[in-house]
C-alpha cells in the first residue's frame, strides 16, 4: 500500500523553460496589484487574505467573497483532473490578466491561495513589515529570469522574489516581489521536510541560494534529496498560462514522487501535488 500526502507545490512556481516556449514574464503590470504584505490588516492578516485563510474558509465562501471584489473578475472554478475532491478557482484583475487561485484540496475548505502580484513592492519593504525569512530556495527560470523563494514558517506563507536569472541574479533590498502563496501550518510543514532549503544569509547572489549548491553555509539537509524538473508555458495573447512541474524526492530507504498538473484554466502551478511513499 503506498500512503498519499499532499506535498506543497509552490517551490516549483518558476523552473526550466522549453526551449520552444516564448519568453514567460515574471514581471508584469497587469498581474494583481496588492500590498497587503507590506499593509498588516490586524482583521486579515497572512496567511489570510481578503478575508480567506487557508484551513479555515469554506471554498463556496470563499467565492462569494472574490465575485464581491469589485476591483476582480469573478472566479472561475472547476475540479482538478485525477485530483478528486480537489477543487480549484482562478481569477485576474479587472483588466488584467490571470494571476491568482484559490485550492481546496478536499472540496470544502481552502487550503492555499497564491496570487502573482504586480512588481509595485521589494524586498526591503517587506523584510521592514514581516521580518527576515526563515529559509530561502532559489529557482531557475530564463537566462535573465528567475526566481527566490523566501519562507516564513511562522506566517505560513511563501514570497517570490525576482532576481535577474540564474548566472548573474543578485538577491537585494530592491528586488521586486512578484508572488505570495499561502497556506496551512500542516501543508507548510510538510513542504519544508520534503525539500532541500537554505537558511537565510541576507541578501547575496542567486547561486548561494541554488540548489547546485547544497553545502552551502546555513542550508537546510534533510533526509529526502529533492530534484525538480518544471516547464512554465508563460502568458500568451490570450492571456492563459498552463504550467506543469514535476518533482522527484528520494529518501533514505523509501521514494517518494510528486506530480504537479495545472488545469487548463488555472495560471500556475499551484493546483495539486501528490507524494507517494511505499511502505
Amino acid at each position: 500500500m503506498k500512503p498519499r500526502f499532499l506535498l506543497l507545490g509552490v517551490l516549483l512556481l518558476v523552473g526550466l523553460v522549453a526551449a520552444c516556449s516564448p519568453t514567460p514574464v515574471l514581471r508584469n503590470p497587469k498581474f494583481l496589484k496588492d500590498t497587503s504584505l507590506i499593509n498588516i490588516n490586524a482583521e486579515c492578516d497572512a496567511p489570510c487574505w481578503r478575508g480567506i485563510t487557508p484551513g479555515v474558509t469554506n471554498y463556496n465562501d470563499a467565492l462569494i467573497i472574490l465575485q464581491d471584489e469589485t476591483d476582480l473578475d469573478d472566479p472561475q472554478s472547476q475540479p482538478i483532473p485525477d485530483a478528486e475532491p480537489a477543487i480549484g478557482a482562478s481569477w485576474q484583475p479587472t483588466g488584467g490578466e490571470p494571476c491568482c487561485q484559490i485550492v481546496s484540496e478536499d472540496g470544502q475548505t481552502v487550503s492555499s491561495t497564491f496570487l502573482q502580484l504586480a512588481p509595485d513592492i521589494t524586498l526591503k519593504q517587506v523584510i521592514d513589515v514581516r521580518g527576515e525569512p526563515e529559509y530561502v530556495l532559489g529557482t531557475t527560470g530564463t537566462e535573465d529570469q528567475a526566481i527566490i523563494n523566501l519562507f516564513y514558517p511562522e506566517q505560513n506563507m511563501i514570497v517570490f522574489a525576482f532576481v535577474e536569472g540564474a548566472a548573474n541574479g543578485v538577491l537585494s533590498e530592491t528586488s521586486e516581489i512578484v508572488g505570495v502563496y499561502y497556506t496551512t501550518t500542516d501543508r507548510m510543514e510538510l513542504g519544508i521536510n520534503l525539500s532541500s532549503l537554505y537558511g537565510w544569509k541576507g541578501y547575496q547572489p542567486f547561486s548561494a541560494y541554488a540548489p547546485e549548491n547544497p553545502d552551502a553555509p546555513g542550508s537546510v539537509t534533510p533526509d529526502y534529496k529533492v530534484t525538480q524538473s518544471v516547464t512554465l508555458t508563460p502568458t500568451g495573447e490570450g492571456g492563459e498560462p498552463a504550467p506543469t512541474a514535476a518533482l522527484t524526492a528520494t529518501p533514505e530507504g523509501a521514494e517518494a514522487t510528486a506530480d504537479i498538473s495545472a488545469a487548463e484554466t488555472t495560471p500556475d502551478a499551484t493546483t495539486e501535488a501528490t507524494a507517494e511513499s511505499s511502505s
